[in-house]
């Protein structure tokens, strides 16, 4: 294969990914102070979380051991964290490692 068609193919994609990946940035930077934005800033997160726990609840199984009692347990310490240390990422953490403990003491 010929190097002067492979080097500018490639600058090219890379160019291009580049720009692709920088794009939402810097059209987020023209609206970031629009009323809608800041508003959607502040309520969306906990929307979204809602919707993350009603989708991961919604294959648990109830009537078969251990009866959702993992998802249970790692929804309660999640909970249980956020409101003590209102850090998302240790609450995550901390839930997560709480439903895997109880899945793996349970099964």
């Amino acid at each position: 294969m010929d190097l002067s068609y492979v080097l500018p193919a490639i600058l090219v994609m890379a160019a291009t990914t580049f720009l692709l990946r920088a794009a939402p940035f810097l059209a987020l930077q023209k609206v970031a102070q629009a009323p809608l934005v800041r508003y959607l800033g502040l309520v969306m997160p906990a929307g979204v979380m809602v919707i993350l726990v009603f989708y991961s609840l919604s294959t648990v199984e109830l009537t078969v051991p251990p009866y959702g009692v993992p998802s249970i347990i790692g929804v309660g310490a999640t909970l249980w964290m956020h409101a003590w240390r209102r850090n998302p990422l240790l609450s995550i953490v901390i839930g997560t490692c709480s439903y895997v403990g109880a899945l793996h003491l349970m099964t």
